[in-house]
């Protein structure tokens, strides 16, 4: 049912987790790709592959989008690519420890850099685009550290918390354009930011404990609710987060 036949999406940080696999996920349902990266070629490539077996175009782009000029000249060669852009996924993030007292203002400055100024980089790149073309559909990857905070990462969740206030203050702004605005927070998730958290196995046995549903997410489980947000079957929502945690945090 759910289809993104002849779409042009954009994905930031899509060569690996949540992004690989929405990028994938978006493939399979008809999208074309555009896949930006900050670093790992192969795995950018790896995925642009993916893409392509499902008889899709993928576009990568490598490119820091926490770089203002980067990110209108994403914008710019996925018009120039496709003559056209459907969907924006800002999925680009960073995850790093701080203590609170001890943190230098560079982790700081990194994590709001990547974390928020990137996603309001390619929004403000994109919107004029959209409100030209009709309409569009931008969805932002929070976090649940961004709604309840997370302790030992203050920056990360300041970071999150802000892409949740630009995500509402967008949809209300941008309602009469046709374009909807929406976020996805998610807990857990198993996938490479996590790794060296989760090879702690009596760390990774508490987490899942204080799950409801007892188990951390995969990739693929975000990635069906962006898809969803993405689609036609979203097209009354905006102003929305998604929670998909297990039931981790209720909001």
């Amino acid at each position: 049912m759910i289809s993104l036949q002849n779409k042009v999406a954009v994905i930031t940080g899509g060569s690996r987790g949540i992004g690989a696999a929405t990028t994938v996920l978006f493939a399979q349902a008809g999208a074309d790709m555009v896949i930006n990266y900050k670093e790992n070629f192969n795995k950018a490539a790896e995925v642009a592959d993916s893409v392509e077996q499902f008889g899709r175009k993928a576009v990568l782009f490598q490119g820091d989008i926490a770089q203002e000029k980067t990110a209108y000249e994403l914008i710019e060669r996925s018009i120039q690519e496709f003559n056209r852009i459907d969907i924006i996924v800002n999925n680009a993030g960073i995850w790093t420890f701080g203590r609170a007292g001890e943190m230098n203002g560079t982790i700081w400055k990194d994590t709001i850099d990547t974390n928020l100024t990137g996603v309001f980089n390619v929004c403000n790149a994109v919107i004029p685009y959209f409100k030209r073309n009709d309409g569009g559909r931008i969805i932002n990857i929070s976090s649940t550290a961004g709604q309840r905070g997370e302790a030992f990462h203050s920056h990360y969740a300041a970071s999150k918390a802000g892409i949740l206030g630009l995500t509402k203050s967008l949809a209300a702004e941008l309602g009469e354009y046709n374009i909807l605005v929406n976020a996805i927070a998610p807990g857990w998730v198993d996938t490479e930011l996590n790794k060296d958290v989760f090879s702690n196995t009596r760390f990774f046995n508490q987490v899942v404990e204080a799950i409801p549903l007892k188990k951390v997410a995969t990739a693929e489980d975000v990635a069906g609710s962006v898809l969803f947000l993405a689609s036609d079957l979203a097209n009354h929502v905006t102003g929305a987060t998604i929670n998909v945690n297990g039931g981790g945090v209720l909001v």
